[in-house]
């Protein structure tokens, strides 16, 4: 099982790849606010879990399981980052928020708040409500 700590690198990396076709550990050391030497330490980790595959002075590559672990990390960053736009959260302050909440939730209830957005979504009349009482 992952750890906070692990789930960030493993973020980090998905959105790497996603964005730039590559993940440099400079480049995630920088995104993380890390050293270098701490990110080779994880990618070394993550390699012997099964979710990286590293070699020294190459790019960082995730695993089959490491890409759909990434692509799951991601989602539920940014399902958080909706739901609590939706809620009325201050925008500025969404990032740290999400950052502050997304490894203390349970799968079961990221499922939860993922449903209750989507009918959220779907149900213009009460995001209208919720945003009526926010304004008065």
């Amino acid at each position: 099982m992952a750890t906070p700590s692990m789930e960030d690198y493993i973020e980090q990396i998905y959105l790497q790849l996603e964005s730039r076709g590559e993940a440099r550990v400079s480049d995630v050391a920088e995104a993380l606010s890390v050293l270098p030497s701490s990110v080779t330490k994880m990618a070394q980790r993550l390699d012997r879990e099964g979710y990286v595959s590293y070699e020294r002075y190459r790019g960082l590559e995730l695993t089959d399981k490491g890409s759909k672990f990434g692509k799951k990390l991601v989602r539920r960053h940014d399902m958080l980052e909706q739901f609590l736009r939706i809620i009325g959260v201050e925008e500025k302050l969404i990032y740290n928020d999400v950052e502050g909440i997304e490894h203390h939730l349970s799968w079961n209830a990221m499922d939860r708040i993922t449903d209750l957005v989507e009918a959220m979504e779907e149900d213009g009349e009460f995001v209208r409500k919720l945003k009526e009482r926010q304004d008065s």
